[in-house]
This record gives structure tokens, sequence and C-alpha cells, in this order.
């Protein structure tokens, strides 16, 4: 299945696994964990957000975990980030909602992830589209998207 995503991991050298599974609207992580057979906390969630002035950027997140905005705008220095709506998040990352990836995003935006997802030998991440994950190692990722670590985790 190529995908700008899969593409971009490919140009990169990443090796990495393709997982589908039946997409459900609004499942969400654990649909993808439960079909897959993997803990919903090693599926990373890619989620599209802005800050006050409505710049872009995206929170890699735990999928049983929740993304403190407060805390979010305070370890990134922002007066206020929120989520974007999905249209939006589609015009700046060239995915449709439910497919985001960070890899191949049609313009590189800022990347924050939860610190205790490096901890993780590798993960689940969407790979471009709706019912698509890829297994990657954490590191690759960390060393691809160079992502800035958060601590901005809430129980689900």
């Amino acid at each position: 299945m190529k995908t700008r995503a899969t593409e971009f991991l490919a140009k990169h050298g990443v090796t990495y696994t393709e997982h589908e599974y039946e997409y459900v609207e609004h499942g969400g992580t654990r649909v993808s964990s439960e079909s897959l057979g993997v803990p919903e906390h090693e599926v990373v969630k890619t989620l599209v957000m802005q800050d006050e002035h409505a710049k872009p950027l995206i929170v890699l997140m735990h999928g049983d975990r929740k993304v403190s905005t407060k805390n979010l705008a305070r370890q990134a220095g922002k007066k206020s980030i929120e989520p974007c709506k999905p249209e939006v998040a589609q015009r700046h990352t060239g995915y449709q909602v439910g497919g985001t990836s960070p890899f191949g995003t049609r313009k590189p935006l800022p990347v924050f992830m939860e610190r205790s997802i490096a901890e993780l030998a590798a993960i689940y991440i969407n790979g471009g589209r709706r019912g698509f994950l890829v297994h990657v190692k954490t590191q690759d990722l960390v060393s691809l998207l160079k992502p800035s670590p958060v601590d901005v985790a809430l129980e689900d």
C-alpha cells in the first residue's frame, strides 16, 4: 500500500511493516489495537492542533491517553492550543482525519511527542490512510521527525 507516509519512510530508508484493519468512524485507537491484537498504549495517534495564532502543530500521543492542551500550551511556550477542525487539519497535512500520519505531511509541521513514547521499542502509527497502520522502531520516528518531548498525557 503506497501512501505519502510509506513513500516518505522508504525514501529515508526506514524499515516498517504494514497493518490493515477495518476502519470504524470515531473508533479511534481502541478499534485498531483490538483488530491487530496489540496494546492500545503502543498505538500512537497523530493529532493536529493549532496555537493561538492558528499555526498548526502535531502531537503524538499513546492511544490510551488524552492530551492536556493546557499543559501542552505551557510546555510549547504558547498562550493556548486547541484541536484543529477536521477540514483545517486536512489542509495542513494533506491527510484525511482518521488517516493522518506524521510522515510525509503536505508541509513540515512542528511535532511534539509524549515523552514516554520514547520508552517503547516500536510503535504502531497511522500509515497515511484510514484503516492502515505502520509498525516502526520508535528510534526511527525520533530521528526522522525530531519531536519535542512533552509531558501532557491524561488518563483516557
